[in-house]
């Protein structure tokens, strides 16, 4: 997977048509969870299931404050580097069978990953599936007024081109959220987030 390189801390861009690549916030995923990183931490007071988890700063986070925390990714990279770090993590589709179906209290879709699958609409009944009734998604969005995006997007570093995949990015009002209440929307540190109570 081209994504394996960004998460061995090599630098990478993700292509999308119709506008400028987009560098990939290697730096971040790699640190220690800080800055905005606060907002989505915060929200979580118990068990959380954070998919698309990357090398897992945000699970390694949130165990070091006592709350119930496990990672989810499909890359066999990104649940190695979280575990190294102290984190909880396993090698899953989020379409997969997940533990804790119905019981999650939260779900993070950090980093973009609301675009996991290039259908939000379809990845947030699933999130739905996940977490128990008046639990919450919490979702790192788009500015405000960017819309909703669905297509293509490859994912490249330094003279590696990876393969076209579906993939999708939105601002809070855009996100179609069926089955979910909006709480808030917030910005900090450049970044915006967003927060759905399951109904």
């Amino acid at each position: 997977m081209m994504f394996d390189q960004t998460l061995q801390g090599h630098a990478g861009w993700l292509d999308l048509p119709g506008t400028a690549p987009r560098e990939l916030s290697v730096a971040r995923w790699h640190a220690n969870a800080g800055g905005g990183d606060s907002v989505l931490l915060d929200a979580c007071t118990g068990p959380t299931l954070d998919v698309g988890c990357g090398p897992g700063r945000l699970v390694a986070a949130l165990l070091d404050r006592g709350v119930q925390a496990l990672g989810v990714d499909v890359s066999p990279v990104a649940v190695r580097r979280t575990t190294a770090r102290g984190g909880i993590a396993i090698r899953r589709d989020v379409f997969d069978l997940l533990p804790g179906e119905g019981r999650w209290h939260h779900v993070l879709l950090a980093d973009g990953n609301i675009g996991i699958g290039g259908d939000p609409a379809r990845l947030l009944r699933r999130i739905r599936e996940l977490l128990r009734p008046s639990g919450t998604v919490i979702v790192e969005v788009e500015q405000p007024g960017s819309g909703l995006a669905e297509g293509q997007a490859r994912a490249r570093t330094e003279g590696s081109l990876g393969q076209w995949f579906p993939w999708a990015w939105s601002d809070a009002e855009s996100v179609p959220a069926d089955g979910f209440f909006l709480l808030w929307q917030t910005e900090r540190a450049g970044r915006w987030f967003a927060c759905w109570e399951r109904l």
